[in-house]
């Protein structure tokens, strides 16, 4: 079903329960959060140098964080991360993810809008959602950078910037107090964990890996500079998640 509301049939379907239909969270391309000078990722999605960034109020910005840079289609590696999945057809491809809470549903609808791309979302089992996008060619490039055969593996030069794992944490990210953070991974993608890893490590966030058999698989992000760290990466919360559900 689409998120105006309206699924195969013509019937009319509401949205996830107990959240009305918010404006955007993330700036469409183009616009930019607070007037901040932006940093623009080059083709190959290194950035460029530049001097430090700063909001109105004067703060420096992260150099990788969510603020740093306008949303592209590449920041959609972040789900793949996590438990998003992608899938080639023809000339095409297209990105889905499972999510455990309605507020999750909305923030990833808001990030794709800004990126271009149209989401659905349906219900699946569990009390889950499914939010995926339609085919288009506009991911064929993500795909073909993740999918060996249809086995999902990071690309060899793979990075977490603020803005990969920001949609990683609304995804699936959820905290484990007093002083820990959960970023949950793909049941089937051992192939995966360890690089994924490594990328965490090299964004600042060294993580334990958790397997299935103790509540994974994810990594665990401990302590209160890493996740710290976290939050300055990732940015404030999405309007409508739970306070408790973002780093601060």
């Amino acid at each position: 079903m689409s998120l105006s509301g309206l699924g195969d049939t013509g019937k009319a379907q509401p949205p996830p329960a107990l959240f009305p239909a918010p404006e955007s969270d993330t700036p469409t391309p183009g616009r930019r959060r607070g007037g901040a000078p932006q940093i623009r990722p080059s083709q190959d999605g290194s950035v460029q140098n530049s001097p430090p960034q700063t909001d109105d109020a004067g703060r420096q910005l992260v150099f990788f964080g969510a603020d740093a840079a306008e949303p592209t289609v590449a920041d959609l590696a972040g789900l793949l991360a996590g438990p998003g999945e992608v899938v080639r057809m023809g000339g095409t491809a297209r990105l889905s993810v499972q999510v455990d809470a309605a507020w999750r549903v909305h923030v990833l609808v808001a990030e794709l809008a800004s990126r271009g791309l149209a989401a659905s979302w349906e219900p699946t089992e569990g009390a889950r959602h499914a939010v995926r996008t339609s085919y288009t060619r506009v991911l064929k490039p993500l795909a073909a950078a993740w999918l060996h055969g249809t086995t999902k593996r990071p690309p060899a030069a793979f990075h977490l910037t603020g803005r990969r794992l920001r949609l990683w944490l609304a995804a699936a990210g959820t905290p484990e107090p007093p002083d820990c953070f959960l970023l949950r991974l793909g049941a089937d993608d051992q192939e995966c964990w360890e690089p994924i890893g490594v990328a965490l490590a090299s964004a600042g966030l060294a993580g334990t890996l958790l397997g299935p058999a103790e509540g994974g698989p994810a990594y665990r992000i401990a302590g209160r500079r890493r996740l710290a760290r976290l939050a300055e990466l990732v940015g404030g919360a999405p309007n409508l998640a739970p306070p408790e559900a973002w780093p601060t």
